[in-house]
């Protein structure tokens, strides 16, 4: 299935994917991909930085579920129905997402660029954190990181990625992706 390019069905197809793999978690306790993080921690992640940053950048306050401690599957659902009903909802067509850092630009673009792209790279690690299907859309994989590798400099200066991994020069878009955000793409729970 090809993904939109609109931000509210992207995030939509996206974020299914997401749902899926958090669904089929047994156990939220196991390792994840990223140092020191669990299953949960994948949840707590994109549960916890979205909020401020759209309450900060527009105004936005996101409904609260239940705590990611508490039950992860239910603490996600909460949170990506809240945020698929902002991208549905036709007044955020007009509303603007303002940031020092980047400016202001249209409420449904801050959130796909930032928020549904983030969505998209930790759906690979809670599948593989808890041995589901890790493969992600290879279209969206080669055009981020196409982009990201022509800003890899302020990517790396941000802290927000480990050190990039060696892949075979070979390689298929995703592993390229993953080793790019510092991902080992060959990474199996313990």
């Amino acid at each position: 299935m090809a993904l939109s390019d609109r931000p509210a069905e992207r995030h939509r197809q996206i974020a299914g994917t997401f749902t899926e793999r958090a669904r089929g978690t047994r156990s939220w306790d196991t390792p994840a991909p990223v140092a020191g993080w669990t299953a949960r921690d994948v949840v707590r992640h994109l549960t916890e930085w979205l909020p401020g940053f759209l309450a900060s950048g527009a105004g936005i306050d996101l409904p609260k579920g239940p705590s990611v401690d508490e039950d992860p599957a239910a603490a996600w659902q909460v949170h990506c129905d809240a945020v698929q009903a902002v991208l549905d909802d036709p007044e955020t067509a007009d509303r603007q997402f303002t940031n020092p850092h980047i400016g202001s630009l249209p409420l449904a673009d801050a959130i796909d660029r930032f928020y549904t792209t983030d969505v998209f790279m930790h759906t690979w690690d809670l599948a593989r954190a808890t041995g589901q299907d890790d493969a992600l859309d290879p279209e969206l994989c080669a055009q981020l990181l196409g982009g990201m590798e022509q800003m890899e400099e302020v990517i790396r200066s941000s802290g927000q990625y480990g050190p990039r991994v060696a892949v075979p020069e070979d390689a298929d878009a995703q592993t390229k992706l993953l080793g790019f955000i510092g991902r080992d793409p060959f990474w199996s729970t313990p």
